[in-house]
């Protein structure tokens, strides 16, 4: 394609039409704007926030794997035994970190099956990554801002670049081509060839995706300066998205030490007042983060890390723990649930109420790898049963339905909760099964072939149990006497978890306990 003439200005909306043009052929950033939602929804402070981050991450198999991985790196050695259930990684790790790490994985592996056309995109991308990691650094030294809105804006500051280089690569190749012709600079070449800046590309992007305005408002550079006052919380996080920005392009660079060293000495000495911080203080932060990064093994830092005998990869450091099979109950299902309730055991002592349930539901829904795992709580003050918590996919349209009084009824739900033992269904589908059922399930849940109810009593008043199903369209299966014991023991243990937070909790616990 012959680069334009660049007599006449480009019109900055034929660029962001042809942007959208290519993004409909060939896909949006790869599901970027869906997973960036789930999972800045999933870090906001709420009493769910733990549980939200969890079922995020078990929606993707890739994502749990590298989430399991890196708890159970040497970073986090000093929380002692292996860790099994993302639940209790991200109690280890902490909604901020998996976020990172969640969209940290989405912008690189989002392209790892792209042609070697998009090479460029790979690269902004995994200095998008690193960026994202010395913000979290940056902003633990500095003690006293946000570090999750830090690691996000730094993640998407360079946001403009990463889909010029993606989408229109062809374009971004003209304006490299511009700049070698007449020696302007990037900016002058990007506004030649395109009509308007990288920011404001990413801004116009971020807008379209409906992401956070206190984000978008981020998406731009600030300069250097001598403050008279701390910078508010706005243009702190517009200085902290520039210098980590910065920072992570001089280190991905093929610069010798000497000159990267001096470029962070630099941006060290101008940007530290902005930030709040020492100059050695934001260089030993830089450094950190490059370790955390090489051990995430997520992106490839500076030369003068790749052979620190210091730095391993989690990969090297970790055993991968199986991964579930994509349908049916896994060969090693005993096994998995093992694993999980020692995790819920390990938590027992300092857990939450709510930690404790999602440990559970999450050991019970990947162990035997249901279609749908739901935590139904009782409510006293309604005197009904509802879905509170639970792990597969629509539920959310179908939660309405699935809600039923406590009064007892001739019941496979009622008959477990009233003589407190694990029940299994192996062929819901039977016609003769079908008085024991009651309607709302039939309605809600009509593809089920069998399920599973464990209840929770506490001084033998139920107070709800963990329901769980293999669809229609997954193989046959059952659960064995193997699988038993591990499931009672987890039940058991939520129960003593239970009783001993009867004060101090989330609101949802006061009505139930």
């Amino acid at each position: 394609m012959n680069a334009p003439s660049h007599k006449e200005p480009v019109n900055p909306d034929k660029t962001m039409e042809l942007l959208w043009s290519r993004v409909r052929q060939r896909g949006d950033l790869p599901g970027f704007s869906k997973v960036v939602g789930a999972i800045l929804g999933a870090m906001r402070g709420d009493d769910d926030r733990e549980f939200n981050m969890t079922r995020t991450v078990l929606q993707d198999p890739a994502l749990t794997q590298k989430v399991l991985r890196l708890a159970n790196s040497a970073m986090y050695s000093v929380f002692g035994q292996g860790i099994n259930t993302v639940s209790k990684a991200v109690m280890v790790l902490g909604t901020e970190a998996i976020g990172h790490l969640a969209l940290g994985l989405k912008l690189v592996d989002g392209l790892s099956s792209a042609s070697s056309e998009s090479a460029n995109a790979r690269a902004e991308m995994q200095k998008s990554v690193l960026a994202g990691h010395i913000a979290r650094q940056l902003a633990s030294s500095a003690s006293t801002r946000d570090a999750e809105e830090a690691v996000v804006c730094s993640m998407l500051h360079s946001l403009g670049r990463m889909m010029t280089t993606f989408y229109l690569a062809d374009r971004w190749q003209q304006v490299l081509d511009y700049c070698v012709r007449t020696g302007a600079d990037e900016d002058a070449g990007v506004q030649a060839v395109l009509g308007l800046g990288l920011d404001e590309i990413g801004r116009r992007a971020a807008r379209q995706w409906g992401l956070p305005a206190a984000v978008v408002e981020t998406m731009r550079d600030i300069e250097a300066k001598d403050l008279e006052e701390p910078l508010d919380h706005k243009d702190w996080l517009v200085a902290m998205s520039t210098v980590s920005t910065r920072c992570s392009t001089l280190l991905a660079s093929n610069n010798d030490n000497a000159y990267v060293e001096a470029g962070l000495a630099a941006l060290a000495g101008d940007y530290a007042e902005m930030l709040g911080l020492e100059p050695s203080q934001m260089l030993t932060a830089v450094d950190a983060a490059q370790r955390n990064a090489a051990a995430e093994d997520s992106v490839a830092v500076h030369q003068r890390r790749r052979n620190d005998p210091g730095v391993e990869s989690a990969a090297s450091q970790t055993k991968f723990l199986p991964e579930p099979a994509k349908a049916g109950k896994p060969a090693d299902a005993a096994a998995l649930l093992t694993r999980g309730v020692a995790d819920l055991r390990g938590a027992l002592p300092t857990a939450s109420a709510g930690q404790l349930l999602t440990m559970a539901l999450e050991t019970v829904h990947q162990g035997l790898a249901f279609s749908r795992t739901i935590a139904f709580l009782r409510d006293r003050e309604k005197s009904r049963y509802a879905a509170h918590m639970y792990f597969g996919d629509g539920l959310q349209e179908l939660l309405s339905q699935l809600v039923f009084g406590d009064a007892y009824q001739p019941d496979v739900f009622h008959a477990a909760l009233a003589n407190d033992k694990m029940i299994f269904v192996e062929n819901a589908q039977n016609s003769a099964f079908a008085s024991k059922v009651p309607r709302w399930w039939r309605d809600a849940l009509p593809t089920v072939r069998s399920f599973t109810v464990l209840p929770l009593t506490l001084n033998r008043q139920p107070i709800g149990f963990i329901y769980g199903d293999w669809d229609m369209s997954t193989p046959p299966a059952r659960i064995e006497q193997a699988e038993v014991v591990p499931l009672n023991e987890l039940r058991t243990m939520v129960m003593q978890g239970l009783a001993r937070r009867r004060v101090a909790e989330p609101a949802w616990t006061r009505n139930i306990l």
